[in-house]
């Protein structure tokens, strides 16, 4: 991940983001959906979710430039601030068939 994140809170974030993240499962290749519930501690976050997004690259998908859809939800909750992230391999695009060619005669 980039260093060019200047925040404290952000830099915070992220090291209990790599505590806490399993890195057990194989990453997604495909196009992906995220939904994302963030309970912030204040009304006044200063959390952004594209940093999650770019946190979630090599431990769910292999880049964020996969992520196509996104659900972000926002809650509130001081006792226990929070984040519940979901991610999801979206289907393959159905290919339409081609036509045959019409024949002049």
């Amino acid at each position: 991940m980039s260093r060019l994140i200047k925040s404290h809170k952000a830099l915070t974030y992220t090291e209990l983001f790599q505590r806490q993240t399993k890195r057990d499962q194989p990453l997604i290749h495909a196009d992906v959906r995220v939904t994302m519930h963030i309970w912030y501690a204040s009304r006044r976050p200063d959390l952004d979710e594209s940093l999650i997004l770019d946190l979630l690259q090599g431990v769910a998908y292999v880049n964020d430039r996969q992520v196509k859809e996104k659900h972000i939800y926002w809650h509130l909750d001081p006792a226990e601030p929070r984040t519940e992230i979901v991610v999801e391999e979206l289907p393959m695009p159905k290919k339409k068939p081609r036509s045959p060619k019409t024949q002049r005669g």
